[in-house]
């Protein structure tokens, strides 16, 4: 009786709707998943669009991506949960595409599906050493201190070292840094995950190493990044200053970009402004230039811990249009450090049936419409399937960066459809979200409805209010559906 009355509450939570809409799957809930589901609603008055997500929770990264000390760039969920209230538009949770539902079966129930779940995996180096103790990708770091289900249980060992080494300078890896040289006292009035505080406050870490392989004026982040972590309270900075030496190339680098200059002149600032020497028990961060790694070091007690990252000194190499790579100098130097975390870019994964671009880590796309080759041939298209976000342009760019290709996307839908290039819904209507629902019901899943996210948000911040934090959130797959479904 219990499920049979779950079961009704579930497709009343869903708004019912003529059959010959225009029936239209987003698969992801980020920043990419709902701006085009919102750009789809607002272009086209009659379209139903249900939004997918494989997390019981929606919002993509703005949840668990974006750092807890930084509240601001959250605010973006109150837009979005007003795209998810819309009557049109329908959330479902904990359905993940490849086991719940299939590509094949969402595009035969769907007129158009928008592939948004962006990049959950990353990339890798490839050189020995990389599978020891001790060594992370950032994105799981993040995930962790961020409460994603997914790295509750990665217990990175904070304890039994002093120095963290951060490979990469783009803003993850400030991020990164930051969370591991903030005062504590500061992180706990955020949404930061309760396990991870508990672990950062127990922390031995007090050197922190951010290390590039070219030169600062290449730096990938940007100066307001910059300036976050260089304010930390009591931080020694350490910038070699001959690592500011600038060449030609780099001053026409400068020249051309407003970023890179005022990152620079950010970095330049702290070389100098700052005391020769740490004081005694005072945390440091390391700006380490002109450096790739070679291999990771282990312990050499059996226990598969690193101890360590061998370095290659790189020099610039200008390899025209204005851009200078990182190539080996043959001189090497190690560095002693118990935890390595890896933040050398995020990589996407295809589902079953999806054209995929392995070099690029993208799906073959032409404005959104995906390709069934690496072609470019627009006579090569996958009708009805699109594609936004990381999926489609790679992990670049920052939340606001998705909005633009959110609209490039759905105006490909929208010339499609009036050309005639898609199936129309009066000609060809389709179950879509009723076709969905009777779908997952019958395979029994735990299908969880805005509705439902919303019983989750109130009690986390319930339970925030009580230790003065925004939330508190709960980090299992199983307390989430518990709150969910009670």
């Amino acid at each position: 009786m219990a499920i049979c009355r779950a079961r009704t509450w579930l497709v009343r939570s869903f708004s019912s709707l003529p059959f010959n809409r225009l029936r239209v799957c987003v698969v992801g809930s980020g920043p990419a998943g709902f701006y085009s589901a919102e750009k789809m609603l607002k272009a086209h008055q009659g379209a139903e669009v249900d939004i997918v997500d494989r997390l019981p929770t929606p919002f993509g990264l703005v949840r668990s991506g974006v750092a807890p000390d930084h509240p601001e760039t959250k605010i973006v969920m109150n837009q979005f949960s007003r795209v998810a209230q819309n009557e049109r538009c329908s959330f479902f949770g904990n359905v993940s595409v490849g086991s719940s539902v299939s590509l094949s079966e969402l595009r035969q129930m769907y007129h158009v599906v928008v592939l948004a779940y962006g990049a959950e995996s990353d990339r890798v180096l490839g050189i020995p050493g990389e599978d020891l103790t001790g060594v992370h990708s950032a994105r799981e770091f993040v995930w962790w201190y961020n409460g994603h289900p997914d790295c509750t249980n990665l217990t990175p060992d904070l304890k039994r070292t002093d120095t963290a080494v951060i490979l990469g300078q783009g803003n993850v890896a400030l991020d990164v840094a930051r969370i591991l040289l903030r005062p504590t006292a500061e992180l706990a009035t955020t949404d930061i995950a309760s396990h991870a505080l508990a672990a950062l406050e127990e922390s031995s870490i007090r050197k922190v190493y951010l290390v590039g392989r070219r030169g600062p004026v290449q730096a990938a982040c940007t100066a307001k990044e910059l300036r976050e972590v260089l304010g930390i309270k009591d931080l020694y900075i350490q910038i070699q200053e001959i690592d500011l030496l600038k060449t030609t190339a780099d001053e026409e680098e400068l020249k051309n970009s407003r970023i890179q200059r005022r990152v620079y002149e950010l970095l330049s600032k702290a070389a100098i402004s700052g005391p020769s020497y740490p004081s005694s028990g005072q945390r440091e961060l390391h700006f380490v230039f002109f450096r790739k790694p070679d291999r990771f070091l282990d312990s050499g007690d059996r226990s598969g811990q690193v101890a360590g990252v061998r370095f290659e000194k790189t020099a610039l190499k200008d390899v025209g249009s204005g851009k200078q790579i990182a190539v080996g100098a043959g001189e090497f130097e190690d560095l002693e450090c118990g935890l390595v975390l890896k933040s050398i870019g995020y990589k996407s994964i295809p589902v079953d049936g999806l054209p995929f671009d392995h070099q690029k880590g993208i799906v073959p796309n032409v404005r959104g419409r995906v390709l069934n080759d690496t072609s470019g041939d627009l006579t090569h298209l996958e009708e009805g399937l699109y594609v936004c976000g990381w999926l489609k342009r790679g992990p670049t760019g920052i939340i606001a960066t998705n909005l633009y290709c959110a609209e490039e996307t759905i105006a490909s839908i929208s010339e499609d459809l009036e050309k005639g290039a898609l199936a129309s819904a009066s000609t060809f209507p389709k179950p879509g979200r009723e076709g969905l629902l009777h779908l997952l019901d019958s395979r029994g899943a735990k299908v969880i409805p805005f509705g439902a996210w919303e019983k989750i948000d109130s009690e986390e911040k319930r339970l925030g209010s009580l230790k003065n934090k925004p939330r508190e959130k709960f980090t299992t797959r199983e307390e989430l559906l518990k709150i969910a479904t009670e």
